[in-house]
Formats: structure tokens, C-alpha cells, sequence
């Protein structure tokens, strides 16, 4: 059997999967994310333990070059000119795919997932900090240099809360997991959608915050990319459907025009936490 091995590098930890050309999981690791220096080594790592392959894809968040090096990396904090493809392309002869994280997580929604068909969709991952990726005119879209979808740090509050990227008022800040750690004075997100199912009120007040402020993102990203779906995945989505009624609203109420245009479905991700290390796995090995 064919079979493909993607690894997602999240800013907390590293999922490592192999798949069939379908995407489906045959196998799959996860580490925790390690320093920079270790970085590359874990990811051999964890090739190895999957079993190897002609071909490795790798999704990091932050700037990628097409050869495959993190130029900057906000959420991992020392990540500026690591050569991961040309190190890994080095040590096992192969062929290494690296592109941005949330750019794989969409080529894995629109090709298997919650955006198949669609031949404009963005996806947006909520996780540490938030990635995008975009599909446009049936084309995954990268920009003139590879670094196109960083929609976390669309600034949305003109000095506001001061972003791991140096600069303040990022979306990132107010609609990512981290976001709601800060709006909640400390809690997970996980500890947030929990107290807000039992009716507390400090929790019922966070989440309609960060519903707001999800939904002023979205709303940008519709006025720039006029999709047909806006996907929504990462480390946050797991929790994200008792929002999503709430989002919706917020959305269209921050939406220009939304009484006479079309507006996207907004769709939780279907492959959740996994769509970046299939994205990665499946693009890797069509390549």
C-alpha cells in the first residue's frame, strides 16, 4: 500500500501521522513541541517511528520558504532561519515537503475534508495563535513568496494587547487559545467552554467576547476572499461547536453588505486537530 507521512508542528506540540492517497490515518505520534535547537531532530525522530517513506511533508506555523526554512515563527520563540527541509532533505535522501502549518490544514479540508468541492474557501486555525490558508479560483494560493494566509496578525485594535510578533492589536491576541486564556483571566479554553456549559457567568461572558472577536475576523477575511466556506479548525475547534450559533451571528452582523451578498458556510473542520499533519502527509506525497 501507498502511504505518506505528514508531520503538524503546533506551538505546544508535534502530531505526527501516516496516511493512505485518501488521507486516511494508518498511524499516527505526537511529541510535545521541543526547543528550536531539537526541533529537527525530533522530526527525524518521528519519521523514523512512522515507518519512512519516499516523501515527508512538514507544517510549521510562521514564514516558509519554498526551500523549506522557517524564516520567523512567532509562537516558537527563537525559530528564524531554521533549515528544516534542506536538514532533513540531507539526512534521509528524500523528498521534503515544508510549507506553513494552516496552508496545509486547508489543502487537507478542501481536498478531504469540510471544503472538498469548493473553489474558494479559507481556512482559519485557532490554536495557539491563529493561521489561515486560501483557495481561490480552485487553487491553493501561497503569495508572491510563500507567506500568504498569516491572518492572525491582521491587526484589529490599533494599540491593543501586545502580540508575541512585537507588534499589538494582532487578531491572534483576542481569538486564538491563548486569546482566552487572557480574556479569562488564566483558564484553558477547554476550562472556558466547560464552565460556560454549566451557565457561569464570568466563562458566558468570555465566550461571547471571543465570539466577537472570531467573528470580526471572519468577516475580514469574507470582504477580502468572498469564499464559499469558511472553515474553521485547530487545537480550539474540539470546543468550538457551542460557539458556533454565536459566531454565526456575530459574523453576519459584522459582515459589509449582508443583506445583499451570498454569505460563506462557516464549517467546523472536519478532519479537527489532524487536518494539518494530513494536509501536510497529502501534499508531500502529490507533489
Amino acid at each position: 500500500m501507498v502511504s505518506h507521512i505528514g508531520i503538524d508542528v503546533g506551538g505546544t506540540k508535534c502530531h505526527g501521522v501516516r496516511v493512505d492517497q485518501n488521507g486516511v490515518i494508518l498511524e499516527e505520534v505526537r511529541y510535545p513541541t521541543p526547543p528550536v535547537a531539537e526541533l529537527i531532530s525530533l522530526l527525524g525522530s518521528m519519521f523514523e517511528e512512522l515507518g519512512a517513506s519516499s516523501t515527508l511533508g512538514i507544517g510549521v506555523p510562521g514564514l516558509i520558504t519554498a526551500d523549506g526554512i522557517v524564516k520567523a515563527s512567532p509562537n516558537m520563540p527563537g525559530a528564524y532561519n531554521v533549515p528544516v527541509g534542506p536538514a532533513l532533505r540531507e539526512q534521509f535522501g528524500i523528498s521534503v515537503h515544508v510549507e506553513n502549518d494552516a496552508t496545509m490544514a486547508a489543502y487537507a479540508e478542501w481536498q478531504v475534508g469540510a471544503a472538498r468541492g469548493a473553489r474558494n474557501a479559507v481556512m482559519v486555525t485557532l490554536g495557539t495563535g491563529i493561521g489561515g490558508g486560501i483557495v481561490m479560483g480552485g487553487e491553493l494560493h501561497r503569495g508572491a513568496n510563500g507567506f500568504a494566509g498569516e491572518i492572525g496578525h491582521m491587526v484589529v485594535q490599533r494599540d491593543g494587547i501586545d502580540c508575541v510578533c512585537g507588534r499589538r492589536g494582532c487578531w491572534e491576541r483576542y481569538a486564538s487559545g491563548s486569546a482566552l486564556r487572557t480574556l479569562s483571566g488564566g483558564m484553558s479554553g477547554e476550562e472556558v467552554f466547560a464552565a460556560a456549559a454549566t451557565g457561569d457567568a464570568h466563562a458566558l461572558s468570555v465566550v461571547h467576547e471571543f465570539a466577537d472577536w472570531v467573528a470580526v475576523g471572519l468577516a475580514s477575511l469574507t470582504n477580502i476572499c468572498d469564499p464559499e466556506v469558511i472553515v474553521i479548525g485547530g487545537g480550539v475547534v474540539q470546543s468550538f461547536a457551542t460557539v458556533m450559533d454565536e459566531v454565526q451571528t456575530s459574523f453576519v452582523a459584522a459582515l459589509y453588505s449582508a443583506e445583499w451578498r451570498a454569505h460563506p458556510r462557516l464549517a467546523v473542520a472536519d478532519l479537527g486537530e489532524r487536518a494539518g499533519a494530513i494536509g501536510s502527509a497529502l501534499i508531500a506525497g502529490r507533489a
